[in-house]
């Protein structure tokens, strides 16, 4: 793995990150936040490609990380979904694929956010918007 990758699932991820095994990269210096996944046979509807619900969940966690990475300081805030839209345009075969989640606009508390799921290749395989709501002091 490499190292810029964050997976300590203690600190950032989630029980959902460990089941389907995706890494979760909050590296890159513009604000984007990275769900990696190597897709195997676990990860496979019955039609031999990539679960749109997986689709749906590398999509939601990238734009959430992207959302929390708002918070100032070195901290990664807690958010909630509000509202999310997944279009699907290709399916994922196994191999790799990384979902980036971008900051959008939005205020102090709700944040639209946009992310990509792409192949290794780049071809594009899923697109999705959605509002996060970050959660203030959230024990």
């Amino acid at each position: 793995m490499p190292s810029a990758l964050r997976n300590d699932a203690s600190s950032i991820g989630s029980g959902a990150q460990e089941l389907v095994g995706y890494d979760i990269d909050l590296s890159p210096a513009d604000g984007t936040a990275r769900v990696v996944l190597d897709i195997d046979a676990r990860h496979l509807n019955r039609n031999g490609s990539l679960h749109g619900g997986i689709v749906a969940m590398m999509l939601d966690a990238a734009s959430g990380f992207a959302a929390s990475r708002t918070v100032p300081g070195d901290e990664i805030g807690s958010v909630v979904t509000v509202s999310f839209t997944t279009h699907y345009l290709a399916p994922g075969l196994p191999g790799r694929v990384v979902a980036t989640g971008r900051v959008a606009g939005g205020g102090r508390t709700l944040l639209n956010c946009d992310a990509e799921l792409t192949a290794v290749d780049g071809s594009v395989l899923a697109r999705s918007s959605g509002v996060f709501k970050l959660i203030r002091n959230p024990k």
